[in-house]
């Protein structure tokens, strides 16, 4: 847990880090629901994306939409993509 200044309490953080083909596509089809708790940088092949909330309830909530919209990203894109 870290130590936030704003509010002087203890925040929860996580830090997903996924590998995609198409990681920046990925991204970008994620950005329109990322919250103002999370940051996310593409590397090459690489998103990392860290969350920081105030509750374990919220943190894992914002975890879990964010792996569900991530898997629906990836396998649209996939599907977009296939040309077989």
């Amino acid at each position: 847990m870290t130590r936030t200044s704003e509010t002087n309490s203890c925040a929860r953080t996580a830090r997903v880090e996924t590998t995609h083909e198409e990681a920046a596509l990925v991204a970008a089809a994620l950005a329109p629901d990322d919250t103002d708790s999370m940051t996310t940088e593409v590397d090459a092949n690489r998103i990392v994306t860290d969350i920081e909330r105030e509750t374990t309830g919220g943190l894992q909530a914002t975890v879990d939409d964010y792996v569900v919209n991530l898997t629906v990203a990836e396998a649209v894109i996939d599907a977009a993509t296939d040309t077989t």
